[in-house]
């Protein structure tokens, strides 16, 4: 099996602050692809399986995440500003410190999720499933 790693200098591109900005990955088979510290502005991930991803620090700003599998994914200190995350799998997600504002998160599955220190300034949180009253 094939391994992608997509993080600081060790991204295939030579300028790794644009080379994944826009690119998209929808739908696509991301499970334990690391994009630690990538920009990844306005990425596509609609209907993608990133289960068990790793994101932390990673520039996701307005992405789409429409329906994307991302159970387990490690997504602390994120930037996830404007991104759409609309009925997606969040469970057992680590979005420690995370930057959620604006972010779009109706019908989200957020069991098990840990959002301490995450900034949910505006964040549309309707009918999101969820454990935190537990």
């Amino acid at each position: 099996m094939l391994a992608a790693m997509f993080s600081g200098r060790h991204t295939l591109c030579k300028d790794s602050e644009k080379c994944l900005k826009g690119v998209d990955f929808s739908f696509a088979s991301l499970r334990k692809v690391i994009f630690s510290g990538a920009n990844l502005h306005h990425a596509q991930f609609q209907g993608a399986d990133a289960e068990n991803t790793n994101f932390q620090n990673a520039t996701l700003t307005g992405c789409e995440f429409t329906k994307a599998n991302l159970r387990g994914a490690l997504l602390a200190g994120a930037n996830l500003r404007n991104a759409n995350l609309h009925c997606s799998q969040l469970c057992n997600v680590d979005l420690r410190s995370a930057r959620l504002e604006g972010a779009k998160m109706r019908k989200a599955n957020l069991k098990g999720a840990n959002l301490q220190r995450a900034c949910l300034v505006g964040v549309d949180l309707t009918d999101t499933v969820s454990n935190f009253d537990s």
